[in-house]
């Protein structure tokens, strides 16, 4: 049976360490990311500690995850919104690139291949 999670420290601990995994980070990228140091973050994930409201923001940032946009509200629904479509182009281009030098730097092999290969009679 899981543990339940019992008041505000340990259910940030979880989250941070749940967002922080989901992101494929480690806690040692994750304290660089957020300008923190490694021992400070394991205390957070640990639940052993509880961050500053400066030491939230700087993992609300780190993680990419939003703390303090009011989502009950419309606008905070819209600014959520606002957030995930830019997140989400953000992401095609980034890989759209990627795949674009990826097959630009293959088809460039192939030529320099065909180039440099014996012609075959």
């Amino acid at each position: 049976m899981p543990k339940k999670i019992a008041n505000i420290k340990e259910i940030l601990a979880a989250n941070i360490r749940e967002n922080r995994r989901k992101r494929g980070l480690t806690q040692e990228k994750l304290a660089e990311k957020a300008n923190m140091s490694l021992h400070y973050l394991a205390t957070l994930e640990l639940g052993n500690n509880f961050p500053s409201g400066e030491m939230l923001e700087k993992l609300a940032k780190a993680l990419d995850i939003q703390l303090f946009y009011p989502s009950a509200t419309p606008e905070g629904a819209l600014l959520q919104l606002e957030h995930s479509i830019i997140t989400n182009i953000e992401k095609i281009i980034s890989d759209t690139i990627k795949q674009t030098v990826n097959q630009t730097i293959k088809e460039a092999f192939e030529d320099n291949i065909k180039c440099y290969s014996p012609k075959s009679n």
